[in-house]
C-alpha cells in the first residue's frame, strides 16, 4: 500500500511538472490553457516519434488524429442549411441561413481556417461551430474553404486553392445561386487562414477581371511575415502555449518544404542578415521600431545580424514572396485594400504582425479597426465549446462578429 501511494504521488508530481507553465498574470483561464497546451505537446510528441521512426510524416499523423476524433459531416438544422461543394475544384463547406420573409439578398463571408497551412479543417467541430454561429448571428452565407494542406502540398498551392475558390464564389452567377448581395462580401481567416485571406484580398484587388470586389477583410491574429522572428511579440512570447516561436518557424519551413536545419539560424534572423541582398529591399517595409507603438515595443531591441546565411533565402526564396508574406507588399497594393478589421492578442508571437499590418494599411489611407485583447492567446477564438471552452474565446468571437454585423 505504501509503495502504491509513493508511486501515485510521483505520478501526480510528474504530471503537474509536465502541465505547469509560468504564464503572465494577465492571461485568462491560466490552468485551462496549461492543460490545453500539455495536451497539444503530448500529441505532437507522439506524432514526432512516429515521424522519427519513419512510419509517416508527423503532420499527416496529427491531421489523422484530428480527423478521426473531430471531423463532422454536414448536418443542417431548421435555421442553417450546411452543404459541402466544389468551387473550381476546391472543396468548401457552405452555411446558408433559412430564407426570411421579404428578404432578397444576403451578405456573405468567405472564411479560411487556421492551422499553420498544415492542420485542421473546415469540417472540424471548432470551425463548423464558428461558421454556423456566424451564419446565424449575421444572417449571412458563410463559405468555409477546405484548402489542401502540408505535407500533401506546399506553397503556393494553399494560396492557389483559396484564391480559386474565392474567385469562383465571386462570379455573378454563383452569387445569384446562393442569393448573395455582390456588394456585401467579406473575406476572413484566423492565423494561417488570416495570412491566406490577406494574400487573396491583395491579389483580388489587383485583378481587373474580378468585377465583384470584396467589401471588407477581417484578419484574426494573422501570420503575415517571415522576415523577422525577433519582433517584440516574438521575443516576449517565445515559449507561450499553443504557438511558441520555434513551432511557428517550423510551420514556415513546412509551408515552403524547406530544411529543418535552417530553423536555428532563422530564429536569430540569420536568413535576413545585412549581407543577404535579397532581404534589403524589404527591410524598410518591416521596420517595427517605427511601425509599433511604444506600448508594444517596450524595452525590446531589434535583432539584425551583420552576417548570416544567404543560402537560406537562396533555397527558400518564397520567404520573401508577397503571396506568402502580405506584410511585405508595396504601398500601392495596401492602398487598394478594403476596410479592415484585425484582432490581436497580447500573449501571441504574431501580435506584432497584425499591428504592423494595421499601421501600414492606415498609412495607405485604409480604414482599420485594430481590436487588441490584453489577456488572450493565439488561437483562442475557436475555443468556445467543451472541453476547450475559454472565456477569451467567447469574448474575441463576439467582438469579431459584432464588427462584421456593423460593417458588412
Amino acid at each position: 500500500m505504501k509503495s502504491a501511494f509513493v508511486l501515485l504521488t510521483a505520478l501526480v508530481a510528474l504530471t503537474a511538472y509536465y502541465v505547469y507553465l509560468p504564464l503572465p498574470s494577465t492571461v485568462s483561464d491560466p490552468w485551462k490553457l496549461m492543460l490545453l497546451d500539455a495536451t497539444f505537446r503530448a500529441t505532437q510528441q507522439m506524432c514526432n516519434l512516429v515521424h522519427c521512426l519513419r512510419l509517416s510524416h508527423h503532420l499527416r499523423v496529427l491531421n489523422y488524429v484530428i480527423g478521426t476524433f473531430d471531423k463532422l459531416e454536414p448536418s443542417s438544422s431548421e435555421q442553417i442549411k450546411i452543404t459541402d461543394a466544389l468551387f473550381d475544384g476546391v472543396e468548401v463547406r457552405v452555411f446558408e441561413p433559412s430564407p426570411k420573409q421579404d428578404e432578397t439578398l444576403k451578405r456573405s463571408v468567405v472564411y479560411i481556417h487556421g492551422g499553420g497551412w498544415a492542420l485542421a479543417s473546415a469540417r472540424t467541430s471548432f470551425y463548423n461551430n464558428l461558421c454556423r454561429i456566424m451564419a446565424e448571428s449575421l444572417n449571412a452565407v458563410i463559405v468555409s474553404i477546405e484548402y489542401r494542406l502540408v505535407p500533401e502540398v506546399h506553397f503556393p498551392e494553399q494560396f492557389h486553392d483559396t484564391l480559386r475558390a474565392t474567385k469562383y464564389f465571386l462570379r455573378s452567377d454563383i452569387l445569384a445561386k446562393y442569393s448573395v448581395d455582390p456588394g456585401r462580401i467579406a473575406i476572413s481567416g484566423d492565423s494561417a487562414g488570416g495570412n491566406l485571406a490577406a494574400a487573396v484580398c491583395q491579389q483580388l484587388s489587383l485583378d481587373d477581371s474580378v468585377t465583384n470586389k470584396l467589401k471588407l477583410q477581417a484578419l484574426i491574429y494573422p501570420v503575415l511575415q517571415a522576415l523577422d522572428f525577433n519582433t517584440p511579440s516574438y521575443q516576449q512570447n517565445t515559449d507561450m502555449p499553443v504557438l511558441p516561436r520555434f513551432v511557428m518557424v517550423k510551420f514556415w519551413i513546412d509551408y515552403f518544404n524547406g530544411n529543418y536545419d535552417f530553423a536555428p539560424s532563422m530564429l536569430i534572423n540569420n536568413h535576413t542578415s545585412l549581407d543577404v541582398s535579397q532581404a534589403v529591399y524589404f527591410r524598410g517595409r518591416l521596420n517595427w521600431t517605427s511601425l509599433l507603438p511604444s506600448t508594444f515595443k517596450k524595452n525590446y531591441k531589434p535583432v539584425i545580424q551583420p552576417r548570416g546565411k544567404a543560402e537560406i533565402i537562396q533555397e527558400i526564396p518564397a520567404l520573401l514572396d508577397i503571396r506568402a508574406a502580405p506584410l511585405l507588399a508595396e504601398k500601392e497594393t495596401f492602398q487598394l485594400q478594403p476596410k479592415t478589421y484585425i484582432l490581436t492578442c497580447e500573449n501571441d508571437v504574431l501580435r506584432d504582425d497584425g499591428i504592423m499590418y494595421a499601421k501600414r494599411l492606415e498609412s495607405a489611407g485604409v480604414e482599420v479597426t485594430l481590436d487588441h485583447f490584453d489577456d488572450c492567446f493565439h488561437g483562442c477564438m475557436i475555443f468556445t465549446i467543451w472541453p476547450t471552452n475559454f472565456s477569451s474565446g467567447h469574448r474575441t468571437r463576439d467582438s469579431y462578429i459584432k464588427w462584421l454585423a456593423e460593417n458588412l
